[in-house]
């Protein structure tokens, strides 16, 4: 058999794996929305650790990442450096969202937003909010599966047919599965791509350089040292990145990870808030995964240089080395992995949060509990179909893709921050913040000439969120004190 028709098998039973892992679980949930939302609240701590762990890591990790370090260098340190304290707020707010979900019923971050101010209104602004920056961030998974099966078929598997063959599995186990589809199956991906991912980063130096350091070394030889040197290279490759810049894609990147709506959902599916602690103090030991990760990226600056795009180095390198087919196929596999780890968490909570904060508010009757989770499954398929387009279409760094969302979802913290730790937050406030920090966010992603400093645009958007919920809300009215009190005394 040749080398090329073993990889394609492997990967495809890697696929068929996948298919099953996710499909599995729909045979013990409860047929409600609470079992396709939040797992009938029953993950343990194993899942809930891959899940929170490869829920982010992914295309952006195992392509983007290479991708970044081989053609920007130490620029991509900043997705390292905000992961470690991005993880921290959700060790607060993550059992406080638990005890309330589980007390009222709550399975989406915009359903607990909008019950702690009272406004259908913030449902909907967050519910189409959450499904706008969810549609990039699970393009950016479809690109990441479609780079991997054209190069590994060598263009016989074209881009798009990658990214459809791959996200036609995650679709068939997140519309029958839900959330404990997304579960099961992040934890059989993200182990596998964690062990392929340590054996891979160690092995490219040793196998091109003769070791981590002497690869450092050859970097430096080559021309190619202002590589090594923080903050980086700037999006073209080669002028330097800017403190600013690098600076404020460290913190918006920061703010905004633990409120990412799927992320801030895992708190409901959580057996205990104990639980759910323990796995988020657990979480930094999976971001060990970045370490060789960036050393793929590195070891290919020398060795395989002009390679573009540049996100599609990892499968590149293995296909230009003289590997066993089989161990191409499962390195294919680990890549895809990556992507469909995320793909799928991604997939699950826009159609959850689309059709529970999104739609049902405008609704003037209620639907019942099966129509509701029926509804859920339709936008399962429309928003797969959607981002589909856009990945086949669109031509940006998977990395950069990624980047440009976080400033919109980071302007949900300063809510959920005044939702539980400050009173005196009201309505109009919240209101008025989060439609001015979009506003602004999205003037200067439009407009970025027009910045004062070349900050990312999330940095001015929050400066307006904070200024307008504290000030809007300190010239207003206070909200219901016992509605409040439920927030602020949750426990933490």
């Amino acid at each position: 058999m040749e080398s090329g028709t073993i990889i394609l098998v492997i990967v495809g039973l890697y696929l068929l794996v996948s298919l099953v892992m996710g499909i599995i679980p729909s045979l013990r949930i409860t047929s409600s929305v609470d079992g396709y939302v939040a797992g009938d609240r029953s993950m343990n701590v194993f899942i809930m650790y891959f899940v929170l762990g490869a829920s982010i890591f992914s295309s952006f990790a195992f392509l983007g990442g290479p991708g970044w370090a081989y053609s920007r260098g130490a620029a991509a340190f900043y997705i390292i450096s905000y992961g470690v304290i991005g993880i921290v707020p959700l060790y607060f707010f993550g059992p406080r969202a638990w005890r309330l979900g589980k007390t009222y019923g709550f399975v989406t971050q915009a359903e607990l937003l909008a019950n702690r101010f009272n406004s259908k209104g913030l449902s909907v602004i967050l519910g189409f909010l959450s499904v706008a920056v969810f549609i990039p961030y699970l393009t950016l998974q479809m690109i990441g599966s479609g780079y991997v099966l054209n190069v590994i078929s060598e263009g016989m598997i074209p881009y798009w047919a990658g990214a459809g063959i791959t996200y036609l599995v995650v679709l068939i186990y997140v519309y029958l599965s839900g959330v404990m589809g997304v579960g099961w199956s992040n934890a059989f991906q993200g182990l596998f791509m964690m062990v392929l991912a340590w054996f891979l980063g160690i092995y490219l130096p040793n196998e091109l350089y003769g070791g981590i350091g002497e690869m450092f070394t050859a970097i430096m030889d080559s021309g190619e040292a202002n590589m090594l040197y923080a903050p980086g290279l700037a999006a073209d490759g080669e002028t330097p990145w800017d403190w600013w810049g690098y600076g404020s894609a460290v913190l918006v990147s920061a703010i905004g990870f633990s409120v990412w709506p799927h992320f801030f959902m895992r708190s409901y599916a959580a057996r205990s808030p104990r639980s759910f602690r323990l796995s988020v103090v657990l979480y930094p030991t999976f971001l060990l995964f970045m370490v060789p990760i960036l050393l793929i990226g590195f070891s290919a600056v020398v060795s395989f240089p002009g390679v573009e795009p540049a996100d599609s180095i990892l499968p590149h390198i293995l296909m230009q080395l003289d590997l066993p087919a089989v161990v191409i196929g499962l390195f294919c596999a680990g890549a895809l992995a990556a992507s469909m780890s995320s793909g799928d968490a991604i997939l699950h909570s826009a159609a959850s949060v689309g059709i529970r904060d999104g739609i049902r508010p405008l609704l003037k009757r209620p639907i019942s509990d099966h129509s509701e989770r029926f509804l859920i499954q339709i936008l399962v398929v429309l928003l797969g179909l959607i981002s589909y387009l856009f990945a086949v279409v669109i031509d940006i760094s998977i990395v950069s893709l990624l980047l440009g969302a976080y400033g919109g979802v980071a302007q949900i913290f300063p809510v959920v921050f005044a939702m539980f730790y400050w009173p005196r937050a009201t309505k109009s406030g919240a209101l008025a913040g989060l439609f001015g920090g979009i506003a602004v966010n999205t003037f200067f992603l439009l407009m970025p000439e027009l910045k004062p400093l070349p900050m990312h645009e999330g940095v001015y958007g929050l400066i307006a969120n904070v200024g307008l919920l504290t000030g809007v809300s300190l010239l207003t009215k206070p909200d219901d004190p016992e509605r409040v009190e439920r927030f602020t005394k949750s426990g933490g």
